[in-house]
């Protein structure tokens, strides 16, 4: 595979993993921007990108769906609400809740292991592809201070543009790992430079 499709193919993994969540679950609204998953992380709902994690975001959308308010604290605790959808899913939280984050880390069930087989086996294949081809020789780079404290990836997000009009809000240096395609246009997202910021 070649290094330079594997953001695009990520992408379109995860939007066919997602109608396959779909074709269980209806209601579920369509994936508007599965590449703005790529390379984002979130302590609240899981710390890497898996099926588990995309589950998990497919909660909050029947949750936005149902008009249900499944989160609170700024969307960091996952309530009742949440849970009840994810158990409908196939998602278990077999433990008390967090305190801060409530029962937001929800794991597949046994059936929902057996429904899922070939999307999560497929999934893995096209994450290990895309982690293959954006690894790359560390030692002589500098990643800056996220990577100097162990930070997973978090930072300040900026707005990341696409031909069509639409936009996603990234962290600069994930950005620069690897293109983060649109599934619109198919054209990569990118950060406009501020009109003056040459002059003077």
């Amino acid at each position: 595979m070649s290094t330079t499709q594997t953001p695009p193919v990520l992408a379109a993994e995860l939007a066919q993993a997602w109608a396959d969540i779909q074709r269980y679950h209806p209601e579920l609204p369509d994936l508007a921007a599965p590449e703005s998953l790529i390379g984002e992380s979130s302590s609240a709902c899981g710390h890497e990108l898996s099926f588990e994690r995309l589950l998990h975001e497919a909660v909050h959308g029947i949750a936005a769906a149902r008009g249900i308010r499944d989160t609170s604290r700024a969307g960091r605790y996952h309530n009742r609400r949440f849970l009840a959808i994810a158990e409908e899913m196939g998602l278990d939280h077999p433990e008390e809740p967090h305190p801060s984050s409530g029962f937001s880390l929800v794991v597949l069930t046994p059936e929902a292991k057996r429904r899922y087989r070939p999307t999560v086996e497929r999934l893995q294949r096209a994450l290990k592809a895309h982690s293959a081809a954006t690894t790359s020789d560390t030692s002589r780079t500098f990643r800056g201070p996220a990577a100097r404290h162990g930070s997973s990836g978090g930072g300040v997000r900026v707005k990341a543009v696409c031909d069509c009009g639409r936009n996603v809000r990234v962290v600069p240096s994930v950005l620069a790992q690897a293109p983060i395609v649109c599934g619109g246009c198919g054209k990569p997202f990118r950060i406009p430079e501020v009109v003056g910021a040459a002059a003077g």
